[in-house]
């Protein structure tokens, strides 16, 4: 991407009136020499003139002038000419091109006049240093800085000035040191502070540097100065006022002014080291004054951040090359680091650790360089400290652990140069330099590092480095299959750049380390290369899913293409050879993989955009790939495949190169099945890369117009001019397409992808009426307007936005804007829809607005509106020949005044009947639409200043208004169900009776039933009133009304006046005075900012709505963003003032308080949120620190604060601090305060207060999500949402002590000699922190933060009587097990159980211990991947403990967890144990299942009591792996009938279940295996069981089990049903009684489809086709087509597209029609319904009908293919068309289809009438609207009628194609005439603009009419081609 370079800001100079005329008159000389004569003019037309480029000019002439004069002559008028140079050098501002350009001038003067100049400069200078005016001490400061920046001159004069220089920036360091204590509150002056004052520290030191030989005088004369100076430095270093960039700096000043004033010998190292001790000792080599400056720097109790400033210092301003001066200098180096490491404990702000781990790179890059000059002369003791093993090396790499997760990418960056640094200090320092693996120290952290988690993102940049150092190869040997690895890691977008990074290096250091030993070995390097990076690449491209691959093509193919660009020949040859994938075999919709071609698409698609391949200027793709594969891939089923694709042909090197007609055929090819999709990614990559084409199509056109001007051979002409003629039709066939897509029904996606398009199209060409040569204003029409129009009705505010931009682009004429009636029609629309009660119609009609502000005629429409709403509008209609700017101004103005008046009438009504207002004209509509209007308005230029004054003013005072109506609602304790008094006494009495009526009882049909309110009439008040209906035609006095919308209504309006307020406040310019007096002309008032104000904190702090406060939440951020950003000091001080009010709220706990005690304070915690979060990042956030302490310390239990006045204060500081955490704005501000927040959380459990508790339950769960982030997966305990104890507790180290601490609490209370439960408050939350925490290789055993302290409390835990603590226990205690102690925990766990039963056996403490070894087992399971090692002693301790498993433990919980710890061991075909021992603990475990009560058949015996399902289940699990799973391990087989038997028969469920899954588990992991055969471990006596399940078991999950079993098996053999007793037809009469009684299961009769569809198979298959197979088929048909409906659950759709696929070429193309002609139809439109579905993973599921259809049947480009769904329906239909040419059914085949086409609708108009009526009636205020967002209407019948009237011609053609009844096509026609006729005139009915006014109805009826017309049509053509028959 080329981004533009920021350009300089040219400004003339700038001086007084008087000082240039005077100036200019010391310029006007006579009697001179020419040369000074011409150099004076030459200034005084430059002072002349105000362009500042001639000014420059005229600068470098004067240059060239003075350059050029000579020394005869030279007399007082040179000294005026030099006086200006210098004069205007110093006047101009800072970065002026115009200062470089009289710099310049000023060098160029001859060496003998360069004295005379540096006086000239000096004497400017120092009339600038001598100013009083504080305002221009940052000018001054620059002026200075720029003198010494490649300025000899000005150096030179900077040194001659230099006392004064030196003094002039003490003065200003001292003012703004004063200044900064004055401004509490005001951030942005404080913020221009600290650049000012950081611009001063910068310019002293580059003083200082640059005078370094001036100094030493200085210091002879006067030690004052630079005692000021450093005494100014120490206050920014100790003064936390400042931001660290002003300290950092100021840290540098002090070590440069101690180097410029003692020199670089060893003394000066002294002085620093005792400076960042804070200790005197060691300053006694420093002169007096120095020391006394000092003294401040080495106070105890010194701020943290001082020690780091010196250490940068110390690091940046002394000189570390080379050999060291001294010790001092050494101990420097080595102590440098020590005082990091120390800060890095305490440091709590992440900006701090940034500049620690900054500090610590730059230390490291010092240390190498006093290596790499001569090694050999730095000090040994020096070199065995930076050497690899060396304390202070494993220091600094437990360091590079702790923070290489932080979540700043600067610290991670900074530790990744780090961790490289000490790898390059090791290489230098160590002995030899030889093999890496020889290597004890890199080899060991090599290990060390592959053997940690691949989450862990600093993992990925240490290997990196050790690559970069020691090659690929290291680590190729260690792990081979690292390439692997990693791509399978690229699925994760997290960890993609990361490992992506990693394969870089790897791969190419790898080809450099190959190709160096090229010359040495015979083998083809590169085939090695290949087969180590690419074919990895290859074989996951084509087997993974094609989501989880998306990030290979963002981030690592491109980088391997680059690298070896002659690899894609590799690649295509490759994927060309590779077997075709089974996708649609085994795919089940978007989880299946792309496969060989979406491959290919992939590597061609990225080596097309990286220029590897040839352009398609010289074939397509050099010939790369066949036409036929690109075009299936374009229509792929996959959604990456067919982007791979399209990027393959859009993309390009070279945005020039031409599209070729093969290009754009295959975009014509994509266009029509891929604008509809679901999904959002695909719809941008969509929209992207076709943006790249029309880019192309831009630039290529304009470059093959050029060509066509020069002179050429002709043949190139024609070919530019006929690609030329491609493009025109190209563009208009693809604006055409898009705009005819608009209809209505149109799916939302398709609209957003065709509006951004065209959109695309406007702005990269033209929709210009006039004809060019790539305009398209021709093709465009007005129904195309009008399409776009009504996309302008959609209820996608997205699809709104775009369509009004695109009516913009299209041709007036055709959108018709400007003729009145439209204008007058468009505008009723737009008022008409502010006041409907549905809230998305306001944004309609804002957007309708904004399209009339751009007509020159809105204001005489406006004013005709206004006459017929009786409106009194004053407005002045706009000048003639107005600028665009002015008529904008005056339609917003007129238009805002407009809304205002309608909405002032409007609230006059709601104030006295808000109950009418809410159903009748709600006010939220008409404020929205104010807003909008607003927002598009330039605030800058605005001509009717005083108009807009007086009309900000009504604004705000409506909003008063219309908030004072509302509030009641939203501020009342019950707003959801409040219904107000209304204040019209007049009504009193009748509305009394209204909220008797409506008022709720027992029920909450309150709010779903409307109720008829009766404006009461006459003055007979005393009758009750009757509900009635309205009649269709009611003047308005009748309504309904809803506390729902009443509620609407208020909630709304609160919103709409808060974003009102906020957008007045944050656009219009300000009216303020300043400090100096000076007025600031504005519309809006400091009065009335404050105003508003004050209503946001009324509102958010008494607000109960939480839609009203979060809304009011948003207006209030920008009010408070204008506040901080302010000219005005009384404003910019309001923030810190309203704060410090509202905590002070907070903590008295008034009881006459309004806030908010419940609904989590409800709007509190926003309105300190946004105070909070105006602060501006750069400040020292004093405002948020100062409030945190205040809040955590109110938040924290106190003893002495522990009454019922301190929980109130205490619940609302848990809510503000949980909203505080979560705000993304304050980042990593509130992070030094998550420790103080956890301590506070978990205390708050201790509260004998429920609310306390609750408030901290929230609290805690956001500090989780703020430390341990977002969950990244499904998976709660997922290790991605973890950290190691090592970095945790070194982010947070408070809470070490503190959670070891209550850790301790909580332990101690688990076990009770009372035997009752003791539930410690926090020991859930404690072990809920501690899971999330795991150990690291990298730990240090001699780690202070170490996790072993929490050990044995953990273990203790797991005896709580709480079955969820002890599992909480279990699982908190894995992370703090390393990987090598989990065997030796485990045996001492095991140890610790009774290893014989006994009287006082603890189950509790039995079944907590047996959790905890479960839990390490199965971790060590998963991370190990190899057995445990010989001789842990586990297996001994089980045989020991094998009475827990068997009967003589009466405790079945702990007799199934014994159990569940045997499977773990020795269940698996990986078993932890040896062999042998695995074997007899198999035995033994085989015996306890023999004997147990799952077995025997003694019913009496069987267990009952808490656990047995458990149990049972355990024992199940154990029956299963030895007779299902592993038999073999078990040595099972002649137990596998027994077991199996025992299984199945159980009489609970559960065990049922279990095994049934177990058995379905074996059968499809041998299907996927390929095995076709019936499984031979089910012999006939199981199978004979599961089909008896099936017909007699009452579970419904155990009989859709076993009916999913019997479908795997009747596909691999027919089964005997009843041995044999029941026929397939009687099984079938079963399924299909089964599916009619359970079809609310949705399992259970998608089990009954599928295996009712294998015995209608079967049946249809033998031939056997008697009356009662033929009902049944029948039947089973109905039931097919009836689970398609829309209704069904997604799981029983997807069974039924597999139906459909699997029994394709059996049922649907079967040339003998099995099931008849009627049921074999249906059976197709069920598949063109699930091919419609809403569900993209049904409509994916049914795409595969394609593939499993007979070749034969389709085309060769798409036989066998999987393609989208929008493809496979057109396909379908094609083929059904198809088929019934091969049945002989075209006549019926037509009709059959005419039906649908017309739709089934044969009811009456009246009845559609009434039926619409009745929707109108119990439409809701929120209605859910079409059911399927995806299937569109219109698109469906144009589909059918284009394929019907194909099938009328060919039935003309075929003249035998079946008799037609012609009574049937009469009723037809006949029916077809009619619904054209109705629907028409209902259409005609409708008023202006239907799709605005009623846009159901007009879509149903446009619907309905162009159905009728397509059917008739047919209809026609069916009977001209039947009379030529």
């Amino acid at each position: 991407m080329v981004v533009k370079k920021k350009t300089t800001k040219v400004e003339a100079v700038a001086l007084d009136e008087e000082k240039l005329c005077k100036l200019i008159a010391s310029l006007s000389v006579d009697g001179e020499a020419d040369g000074v004569r011409h150099l004076s003019q030459t200034l005084q037309t430059c002072l002349e003139v105000t362009d500042p480029v001639q000014q420059i000019q005229l600068i470098k002439k004067a240059g060239s002038q003075l350059e050029a004069l000579s020394e005869e002559g030279a007399g007082g008028a040179l000294d005026a000419c030099l006086n200006a140079l210098a004069l205007v050098y110093i006047s101009v501002q800072a970065k002026n091109p115009l200062r470089r350009a009289v710099a310049s001038a000023l060098s160029s003067a001859p060496e003998w006049l360069q004295g005379r100049t540096v006086d000239s400069l000096s004497t400017c200078l120092s009339d600038c240093l001598s100013t009083p005016c504080s305002e221009q001490h940052p000018h001054t400061i620059d002026t200075v800085s720029a003198c010494l920046d490649g300025f000899q001159l000005g150096e030179r004069c900077i040194n001659k000035l230099l006392p004064k220089v030196l003094t002039f920036i003490c003065k200003v360091l001292h003012e703004y040191l004063h200044q900064n204590r004055g401004l509490a509150g005001r951030h942005i002056a404080q913020a221009q502070l600290m650049q000012s004052c950081l611009a001063a520290v910068k310019t002293s030191m580059l003083v200082l540097q640059r005078s370094q030989g001036a100094l030493s005088e200085v210091l002879q004369a006067q030690q004052d100065t630079p005692g000021s100076l450093l005494s100014c430095y120490v206050h920014i270093l100790t003064d936390d006022e400042f931001v660290q960039a002003v300290q950092s700096t100021a840290g540098m000043a002090v070590v440069l002014l101690l180097r410029s004033v003692m020199g670089s010998g060893d003394e000066v190292a002294s002085v620093v080291c005792s400076l960042l001790r804070g200790s005197v000792q060691g300053l006694e080599s420093a002169p007096r004054w120095l020391r006394r400056s000092c003294e401040a720097l080495c106070m105890s109790g010194r701020p943290p951040g001082v020690s780091l400033y010196l250490c940068h210092g110390a690091l940046a301003m002394l000189s570390w090359k080379g050999s060291l001066p001294g010790p001092q200098w050494e101990e420097l180096l080595l102590l440098v680091p020590k005082m990091l490491l120390d800060l890095d404990v305490s440091v709590k702000e992440s900006s701090t650790a940034m500049v620690v781990a900054r500090v610590l790179t730059l230390w490291s890059g010092a240390a190498l360089d006093c290596l790499q000059e001569q090694t050999r002369l730095c000090p040994p003791s020096l070199q065995a400290a930076l050497r690899g093993g060396s304390e202070l090396q494993r220091h600094l790499l437990e360091h590079i652990y702790s923070h290489w997760e932080h979540p700043l990418d600067g610290v991670r960056h900074q530790t990744r140069s780090l961790f490289r640094n000490l790898l390059r200090l090791h290489r230098l320092t160590k002995p030899a330099d030889g093999d890496p693996a020889e290597d004890p120290y890199v080899a060991e952290l090599t290990h060390s590092l592959m053997e940690l988690e691949w989450h862990m993102r600093g993992k990925y940049g240490s290997l990196g480095c050790l690559v970069e150092l020691y090659g690929a190869e290291h680590l190729l040997r260690i792990q081979p299959l690292l390439p692997s690895r990693l791509l399978d890691l690229m699925g994760d977008q997290t960890l993609a750049p990361y490992a992506s990074d990693l394969l870089e290096r790897l791969f190419v250091s790898h080809k450099a380390q190959l190709a160096k030993r090229a010359s040495e070995e015979t083998e083809d390097w590169m085939e090695l290369w290949h087969r180590t990076w690419v074919n990895p690449l290859l074989h996951v491209l084509c087997h993974t899913r094609p989501e989880q691959t998306t990030y290979i093509l963002d981030y690592f193919l491109p980088k391997l293409l680059r690298c070896s660009p002659s690899s894609l020949a590799h690649m295509v040859r490759a994927l060309q050879d590779a077997p075709p994938c089974r996708t649609a075999a085994k795919a089940t919709g978007s989880s299946s993989s792309r496969g060989a071609l979406g491959a290919l698409m992939t590597c061609l698609r990225a080596a097309r955009a990286q220029g590897v391949t040839a352009s398609s200027e010289e074939g397509l793709w050099g010939g790369l790939i066949p036409l036929a594969l690109l075009r299936q891939a374009l229509i792929h089923k996959h959604d990456q495949v067919r982007m791979d694709a399209l990027g393959l042909v859009c993309e390009s090197h070279r945005s020039t190169e031409v599209v070729t007609s093969q290009e754009m055929e295959l975009i014509r090819h994509f266009l029509p099945a891929n604008l509809n999709s679901q999904s959002p990614g695909v719809r941008q990559q969509t929209v992207s890369l076709l943006k790249k084409l029309l880019c192309r199509v831009k630039d290529s056109s304009q470059l093959l117009q050029k060509r066509l001007v020069q002179d050429r051979d002709q043949e190139v002409r024609s070919t530019d001019q006929r690609s030329l003629h491609q493009y025109t039709e190209f563009l208009r066939w693809l604006c055409v397409n898009l705009l005819e897509v608009l209809l209505p029904g149109a799916s939302f996606s398709k609209c957003l992808v065709s509006l951004n398009l065209l959109n695309l199209l406007g702005q990269l060409f033209t929709f210009a009426a006039e004809p060019s040569l790539l305009a398209l204003g021709e093709v465009v029409t007005p129904a195309h307007a009008q399409n776009v129009l009504h996309c302008a009705a959609s209820n996608f505010l997205e699809v709104k936005q775009l369509a009004t931009s695109l009516l913009r682009r299209l041709p007036p004429p055709t959108v018709g804007l400007q003729v009145p009636e439209t204008m007058l029609s468009v505008l009723q629309a737009a008022l008409d829809l502010s006041t409907s009660t549905k809230p998305y119609d306001s944004v309609t009609a804002a957007h309708l607005l904004h399209l009339l502000l751009q007509q020159p005629e809105l204001i005489p429409v406006l004013l005709r509106c206004a006459q017929d709403h009786d409106l009194d509008l004053q407005i002045c209609p706009p000048p003639a020949q107005a600028s665009q700017t002015l008529l904008s101004e005056l339609n917003t103005l007129a238009a805002v005044r407009f809304l205002l008046r309608r909405l002032q009438v409007e609230l006059s009504g709601a104030e006295s009947s808000l109950l009418r207002a809410a159903a009748s004209f709600p006010l939220y509509g008409r404020a929205h639409c104010i807003t909008a209007v607003l927002q598009h308005l330039n605030t800058e230029c605005l001509s009717r200043t005083e108009q807009w004054r007086g009309l900000v003013s009504e604004l705000i005072a409506v909003c008063y208004r219309m908030s004072d109506v509302v509030s009641a609602v939203v501020q009342s304790s019950s707003p959801e169900g409040l219904i107000p008094m209304d204040t019209d006494s007049e009504t009193s009495g009748g509305l009394q009776r209204i909220l008797q009526e409506i008022q709720p009882r027992d029920s909450n049909d309150f709010f779903n039933s409307a109720r008829e309110l009766e404006t009461p009439q006459g003055d007979d008040r005393t009758q009750p009133p009757t509900r009635h209906t309205p009649p269709p035609n009611a003047d308005g006095e009748d309504y309904r009304v809803t506390a729902q919308m009443v509620l609407v209504c208020c909630w709304r309006s609160m919103k709409e006046v808060a974003m009102l307020l906020g957008q007045l406040c944050q656009s219009l310019p300000l009216h303020y005075i300043n400090e100096n007096e000076l007025t600031h002309p504005g519309l809006i008032t400091e009065e009335q900012v404050e105003g508003v104000g004050l209503y946001f904190r009324q509102q958010l702090l008494q607000s109960r709505h939480r839609g009203a406060f979060e809304l009011a939440y948003v207006g209030f951020v920008r009010l408070t963003d204008m506040l901080c950003r302010s000219g005005s000091r009384a404003l910019q001080q309001l923030p810190s003032r309203w704060l410090a009010e509202v905590l002070q709220e907070v903590k008295s706990s008034d009881p006459t308080s309004k806030l908010c005690a419940t609904r989590r304070s409800a709007g509190i915690p926003f309105y300190i949120q946004a105070l909070l979060s105006s602060e501006p990042k750069s400040s020292s956030c004093s405002l948020l620190k100062t409030s945190m302490r205040q809040l955590i310390a109110l938040a924290t239990p106190c003893a002495d604060r522990n009454t019922d006045g301190s929980t109130v204060p205490q619940v609302h500081a848990l809510n503000i601090l949980r909203a505080l955490y979560r705000d993304t704005r304050l980042g990593e501000n509130v992070i030094p305060f998550v420790s103080d927040g956890m301590q506070a959380a978990v205390l708050g459990f201790t509260s004998p207060v429920w609310a306390v508790r609750n408030s901290s339950t929230l609290l805690f769960s956001t500090l989780i999500t703020r430390i341990f982030g977002v969950k990244r997966g499904k998976d709660e305990h997922s290790k991605k949402n973890r950290m190691t104890g090592r970095e945790f507790f070194t982010r947070f180290p408070a809470l070490y002590p503190f959670l070891l601490r209550q850790l301790e609490e909580a332990a101690a209370t688990v076990e009770s000699d009372s035997g009752h439960v003791k539930l410690h408050p926090s020991l859930f939350l404690l072990l809920l922190v501690l899971s999330r925490l795991y150990p690291s290789p990298m730990d240090g055993s001699s780690s202070p933060l170490g996790l072993a302290p929490f050990r044995p409390l953990i273990i203790r835990c797991g005896r709580s009587a709480v079955y969820r603590t002890r599992e909480m226990a279990a699982r908190a205690l894995v992370p703090f097990v390393l990987l090598t102690q989990v065997p030796s925990t485990v045996r001492s766990l095991l140890q610790d159980l009774p290893p014989k039963p006994g009287p006082e056996i603890q189950h509790n403490h039995i079944h907590g211990t047996l959790l905890q070894v479960l839990f390490l087992l199965r971790s060590f399971q998963t991370d190990s991947h190899r057995p445990l090692p010989a001789g842990s002693g586990i297996g001994e301790a089980l045989r020991q403990r094998m009475w827990l498993a068997s009967r003589q433990n009466s405790c079945l919980v702990t007799r199934g967890a014994f159990l569940d710890v045997l499977m773990c061991l020795c269940g698996s075909k990986t078993s932890l144990l040896e062999d042998s021992e695995a074997s007899a603990l198999r035995q033994t475990a085989l015996s306890i299942l023999m004997a147990s009560e799952l077995i025997t058949s003694d019913s009496s015996s069987a267990p009952l009591g808490p656990g047995t399902t458990q149990y049972l289940l355990s024992l199940a699990q154990v029956g299963l792996s030895a007779s299902v799973d592993f038999p073999d391990l078990w040595s099972g087989f002649e137990l596998r009938k027994q077991l199996l038997d025992s299984l199945l028969r159980s009489p609970h469920y559960e065990v049922r279940e279990l095994a049934l899954e177990g058995i379905l588990r074996k059968l499809h992991e041998e299907e996927e295996e390929g095995i076709k055969r019936s499984p031979l471990w089910l012999d006939e006596t199981t199978v004979s069981d599961l089909t008896n399940m099936a017909i007699h078991e009452r579970h419904h999950q155990c009989l859709a089990k076993v009916l999913q079993v019997l479908s795997v098996l009747s596909s691999s053999s027919e089964l005997l049903w009843k041995d044999g007793a029941l026929s397939q037809k009687e099984v079938l009469k079963h399924l299909l009684t089964l599916a009619e009684n359970f079809s609310h299961s949705a399992e259970l009769l998608s089990a009954v489809v599928m295996l009712a569809s294998q015995l209608v198979v079967e049946l249809v298959s033998s031939g056997h086709q008697d009356p009662g197979a033929v009902a049944c088929l029948a039947q089973w048909g109905a039931l097919v087509c009836s689970c398609s409906g829309e209704e069904q659950p997604v799981e029983v759709k997807l069974m039924v597209a597999k139906v459909l696929v699997t029994c394709s070429s059996t049922l649907m193309t079967n040339p003998q029609l099995p099931l008849g002609f009627p049921a074999t139809v249906s059976l197709w439109r069920s598949l063109f319904m699930l091919l419609q579905d809403e569900d993209q993973d049904v409509r994916d599921s049914a795409s595969d009908f394609t593939s499993s259809v007979p070749a034969h049947l389709l085309s060769k480009d798409v036989a066998g293919v999987s393609v989208c769904p929008p493809a496979a329906l057109d396909l379908s239909v094609e083929l059904l068309c198809g088929m019934f040419e091969l049945w002989g059914q075209q006549g019926a085949g037509v009709l059959a289809l005419t039906q649908w086409l017309m739709g089934e609708e044969d009811r009456s108009d009246e009845e559609e009438a009434d039926e619409a009526s009745c929707l109108d009636e119990d439409d809701f205020l929120f209605e859910k609207g079409e059911l399927n967002l995806w299937a569109e209407p219109l698109q469906w019948v144009k589909l059918l009628h284009r394929h019907l009237c194909s099938l009328v011609v060919s039935l003309g053609q075929n003249q035998g194609a079946g008799a037609v009844d012609s009574e049937q096509v009469r009723q037809l026609r006949t029916q077809a005439r009619t619904k054209v006729l109705v629907s028409q005139q209902a259409l005609n009915r409708l008023p202006a603009l239907p799709q605005f006014s009623c846009t159901m109805e007009h879509a149903r009826l446009t619907l309905r009419h162009r159905r009728a017309e397509l059917a008739l049509d047919v209809l026609d053509r069916f009977k001209s081609v039947s009379s030529c028959l």
